[in-house]
């Protein structure tokens, strides 16, 4: 089983990420769960979200506590939450930043392996709005191989209807444009 935490702030889209990831890992004939972890929050206050994806069906219902990958949707999000908490040493940070590694690890302190875009400005470039949510699944698709990246396609579609092409033009260049350190 795979499991993912997803970190973002409240209108960015990080449950949504998590709910398209769960549909496309469906979609593929594996088993997943998506599920938010958020209280009265509000619009721009940090908050998670858990993916679980499998082989075999999945029985546990609690929140992630040990992700193996970490999807970081806004990096100011470092500076406030232990992103890498519970990741092992063979954990992945898909995280959005105009950073290079070195410098993500000098000034961010990040020990776990690194994947790396920039998705804020392909966001806005693609889709003229600073929501990342299917930029970074491009991103997450290609450092993890967890899925082709074709399978985004429907669920995108059905969720986004007329805006979902501009959505999926982001989520594909992300995959292209996603640095994954070896």
């Amino acid at each position: 089983m795979i499991e993912i935490r997803f970190h973002g702030r409240g209108g960015q889209g990080a449950v949504t990420s998590a709910e398209l990831t769960a549909l496309a890992a469906i979609e593929q004939g594996k088993f997943a769960q998506a599920f938010p972890s958020f209280g009265p929050e509000r619009r721009g206050a940090p908050v998670m979200a858990f993916v679980r994806v499998s082989d075999t069906q999945i029985r546990t219902r609690e929140k992630v506590y040990s992700p193996h990958i970490v999807v970081v949707l806004d990096s100011t999000l470092l500076q406030i939450v232990d992103v890498e908490a519970g990741t092992g040493d063979d954990g992945l940070v898909v995280l959005n930043t105009r950073m290079s590694a070195p410098e993500v690890r000098e000034q961010m302190g990040l020990k776990r392996r690194l994947a790396l875009v920039d998705a804020s400005t392909i966001a806005m470039e693609t889709m003229r709005v600073p929501i990342t949510n299917t930029t970074m699944l491009g991103a997450l698709v290609k450092a993890s191989g967890l899925m082709p990246i074709e399978a985004l396609r429907e669920p995108i579609r059905n969720r986004f209807g007329p805006i979902a092409e501009k959505n999926m033009a982001a989520c594909l260049r992300a995959f292209e444009e996603t640095i994954v350190e070896d």
